[in-house]
């Protein structure tokens, strides 16, 4: 069931929309029914993950990209069962 809503936005932010829609060939409220869509389905994803302990962990440490692990691994390896 569709229902219309009102809202009051910026102007050129309307028109810049307008122009987005018709340029992809899609109407206005197309556009903002799924980018509201987008919205809510990151947000229960985000929601449903809070807590976990890999989320929790994710991105506090900060690797070298130009290292190579691998070969630091088996050196270390190496060094531990001598």
């Amino acid at each position: 069931m569709n229902t219309k809503l009102t809202l009051n936005l910026n102007k050129e932010i309307i028109q810049g929309a307008k122009d987005y829609a018709k340029e992809h060939n899609i109407s206005l409220s197309f556009l903002v029914e799924n980018y509201l869509q987008k919205i809510i389905s990151d947000y229960k994803i985000e929601a449903a993950s809070k807590g976990s302990i890999v989320n929790e962990l994710s991105g506090i440490i900060k690797l070298d990209l130009d290292a190579n692990h691998r070969d630091d691994h088996i050196d270390y390896l190496t060094e531990k069962y001598k």
